[in-house]
């Protein structure tokens, strides 16, 4: 069992706000996704913002702490920092992580993991929930050529997350600290490999997902591959399990992939929010840039303002009603969460018969 419920959805352990959206309310987000920095030192070939440039745009922490501590009065209850860019370019990361967690807000972290030093671990690892690192390669040579990168990298994000292992079994700290590998043609024969690497520093789990097209990005994986062709990595994989590591195949999200979705339409975007490098407020990851989808932007506005505004209630009617999820990314962030609400909305016949 997924003790983290990567391959499912969380909102289910939060009734009295979905009981709210229910009777029609403008509800708060319960979670946001904050891009500190616009810049990546990578260029991963299956790169969903690749459309975006890598802007080396930093945004504000003077003002994204203040904004913090409003969302955190408002009923935000997580934070994740990562976004269109690595968010550990932002020199302010670790006052940040920090300020978050000291505003009552649950804070994690996705970065490649290149820059997560000693100093940085020691500075972050105990005000995170969790820490994931996005690694995909188990050779130097394969995991250039996916990160568009020099080849040793590799082993210096080895060398980070065994120090960060380290450091947060000699604190005691609570700390989980994964790694994610996203499962392309040119890294699918060094999963196992990476993964017998990843354990044998102690880390907590290994996540295996796959490719998900986004709709305005120029990279693209060859369309004979299939991932029912790969199922079978799930069994080796499963080998490598115990109490202190577990492996994560998301053949769910796989799946999901080649199937038509059951819900009509996309319900999820009261629940959270994306704040990209510029400060702009966006409904939807999928399409940032379009202007159509931000309702704000924290340079301009107090939280309260923003998530309570007329133009925020414009533009989650616009996603709710006119958004075509045909036409959507397959397996996006609010696919699991669309299906539950949908359901909500169209019970179906026989649903005393629990």
């Amino acid at each position: 069992m997924d003790r983290f419920r990567i391959d499912s959805h969380k909102l289910v352990f939060h009734a009295e706000r979905v009981n709210e959206w229910l009777k029609g309310r403008l509800v708060c987000p319960i979670y946001l996704e904050i891009a500190p920095s616009g810049g990546c030192n990578h260029r991963c070939i299956f790169c969903a913002v690749d459309y975006l440039k890598y802007k080396p745009i930093f945004i504000n922490s003077g003002i994204l702490i203040k904004r913090i501590k409003e969302a955190s009065r408002l009923g935000v209850k997580s934070i994740m920092y990562a976004g269109e860019g690595e968010p550990l370019l932002h020199k302010d990361i670790a006052k940040i992580i920090k300020e978050t967690k000291g505003a009552g807000i649950d804070v994690s972290i996705t970065t490649n993991g290149v820059l997560l030093n000693k100093d940085i671990s020691e500075g972050i690892l105990k005000y995170l929930s969790w820490i994931r690192i996005s690694l995909n390669a188990g050779t130097p040579l394969t995991y250039s050529r996916v990160h568009r990168c020099h080849k040793e990298d590799l082993q210096r994000v080895l060398n980070n997350l065994k120090e960060a292992a380290y450091i947060k079994k000699r604190s005691g700290l609570k700390t989980t600290i994964g790694v994610q590998f996203l499962l392309i043609p040119q890294n699918a024969q060094e999963v196992v490999l990476l993964a017998k690497k990843v354990k044998n520093i102690g880390l907590d789990y290994f996540i295996v997902k796959p490719y998900s097209q986004h709709p305005f990005s120029s990279s693209r994986i060859d369309k004979r591959f299939k991932y029912e062709d790969y199922f079978g990595l799930e069994e080796d994989l499963r080998k490598m399990e115990n109490e202190d590591f577990q492996i994560i195949f998301r053949d769910h999200a796989m799946m999901r992939l080649a199937v038509a979705k059951e819900y009509r339409n996309c319900l999820g975007a009261p629940f959270w929010a994306y704040i990209d490098a510029k400060g702009d407020v966006y409904a939807c990851s999928a399409f940032l840039g379009k202007k159509t989808f931000c309702f704000g932007n924290i340079y301009e506005d107090n939280f309260k303002t923003t998530m309570n505004g007329n133009r925020r209630k414009i533009v989650i009617k616009m996603i709710s009603e006119k958004l075509n999820v045909g036409k959507c990314r397959q397996a996006c962030r609010l696919d699991k969460i669309n299906s539950y609400l949908w359901q909500l909305k169209h019970p179906g016949p026989h649903v005393n018969f629990i």
